[in-house]
């Protein structure tokens, strides 16, 4: 298993969309371009893996105008196929039907460098099988995908995912939604430490609770802030309380108007979250995932306004509910109460570079205050 997440091209059905399809995939830095025609792969860039779809049985021509040749065939004609192309790269390709082909798929994925798995059936059970057998194996799996909406599922199965998706391309737009889909499992983020400088009891507003359908760590929360380019990292209610049980799927965000950051850096309103919604889980040293959001409660509560300021003199704000039971994480995963936290505190946060244009980063001039 690997820790990237690759995006592969099925251009076996582009037909005549094919030449735009792989310019989008260049500009997309897709990893790799699949076909059994090996002419479209001659014009490819080196950053793009040239991968031939071998018949068993079939012809080898073209291998090697290929990167990697990926064949369903038996293990007697792959040693021949081996033996004859000594300079080609070899991966194995598995169609899933039954038991049979299941702990084929699971030995592909155990043994070879390259593994091209393609479950017939809609379940994902096994592809969590294999997924688990190869827990500690070097190769690479790469899995079928009918759709982007499969390939989300795909990437994300027993938390780890496969290690990349083939998707069919069929139009222009295909290869920038996969490529989406892979961006939106976890990565990290760059927090930095701010000190808190002053805090204001503001009165009465509407606030918003993010449910989210997953359980957050102690050490876990989202970016709220109520500038694009300023947030502060709110902590999930995992902590104990002495009037209500935790709730570790929730977290008690902010004021309405405040942003947060979903899946691709964009940015969402806490008001416009709905259930359904992505938003980005952050633990105190940057890492993050992806979760989705079960329902949003916002309600009218008194507000908190803390201001904050970072080393190379940015400042951020957060407006809160005014309760020392909502709370925001400081460095070495200090739980800090929103009403105690005075002048001189540190708290943790993340410091945006680009500007926002209906949530998306976008390199212009804007002033926020």
């Amino acid at each position: 298993m690997t820790d990237s997440k690759l995006c592969w091209l099925d251009l076996r059905t582009a037909g005549a969309a094919a030449p735009a399809i792989l310019e989008e995939a260049v500009h997309q830095r897709i990893d790799g371009i699949v076909t059994d025609d090996p002419a479209p792969l001659a014009g490819l860039p080196p950053t793009i893996r040239k991968i031939l779809m071998h018949r068993p049985g079939g012809g080898t021509e073209g291998f090697e105008a290929a990167d990697l040749v990926l064949t369903g065939a038996g293990p007697a004609e792959r040693i021949e196929l081996a033996t004859a192309h000594p300079g080609v790269e070899f991966g194995r390709y598995v169609e899933i039907v039954d038991a049979e082909s299941l702990e084929a798929a699971c030995e592909a994925a155990r043994t070879e460098q390259w593994s091209l798995l393609d479950f017939k059936d809609p379940t994902k059970i096994p592809l969590e099988i294999v997924i688990a057998a190869a827990a500690d194996a070097k190769g690479t799996i790469v899995t079928t995908a009918a759709d982007v909406e499969e390939a989300h599922i795909v990437y994300g199965v027993l938390e780890l995912g496969s290690d990349g998706v083939l998707m069919p391309a069929r139009a222009v737009g295909d290869a920038t939604a996969l490529r989406r889909a892979a961006g939106s499992t976890a990565g990290a983020i760059a927090l930095v430490e701010l000190t808190v400088t002053a805090t204001a009891h503001i009165g009465m507003g509407e606030r918003a609770c993010v449910d989210t359908c997953s359980y957050l760590g102690k050490d876990e929360g989202i970016l709220v802030g109520s500038h694009s380019k300023g947030m502060i990292l709110c902590v999930s209610e995992t902590h104990p309380l002495p009037y209500m049980p935790t709730r570790p799927f929730r977290v008690n965000a902010g004021a309405i108007h405040s942003y947060t950051i979903a899946d691709q850096g964009r940015t969402h309103y806490l008001s416009e979250l709905t259930a359904g919604s992505k938003v980005l889980a952050v633990d105190t040293e940057g890492r993050t995932r992806v979760v989705s959001v079960g329902r949003v409660k916002i309600e009218t509560r008194p507000l908190i306004s803390v201001d904050a300021v970072a080393p190379d003199g940015r400042t951020v704000n957060l407006i809160l509910q005014d309760d020392w039971h909502v709370r925001v994480l400081g460095p070495g995963g200090a739980v800090l109460n929103s009403t105690e936290l005075a002048p001189g505190d540190k708290v943790l946060g993340h410091l945006p570079l680009a500007d926002r244009h209906v949530g998306y980063p976008i390199d212009e001039f804007c002033r926020e205050q």
